[in-house]
């Protein structure tokens, strides 16, 4: 059972990786050092669902940490 928390648990390493590095450039700390210039901007479209999927994957790999954890 361990073996595929662990197994699980790099696989979804992986693709939270990829989640976040395919996401849009300019967000985050960019706008304190001269970004967009305070221009609101919304996700819409295939950003969106990036967006919703890091944020999935990042919750199932803390809860999967939490298991493997708990289990061992």
């Amino acid at each position: 059972m361990k073996l595929y928390l662990t197994l699980f648990q790099v696989i979804l390493s992986v693709g939270l990786i990829f989640l976040v590095l395919t996401q849009a450039k300019g967000a985050g700390l960019s706008n304190v050092f001269g970004g967009e210039g305070g221009i609101y901007r919304t996700k819409r479209g295939f950003e969106k669902m990036l967006h919703y999927a890091t944020i999935v994957f990042s919750i199932l790999f803390f809860a999967t940490s939490l298991v493997i954890v708990l289990y061992s």
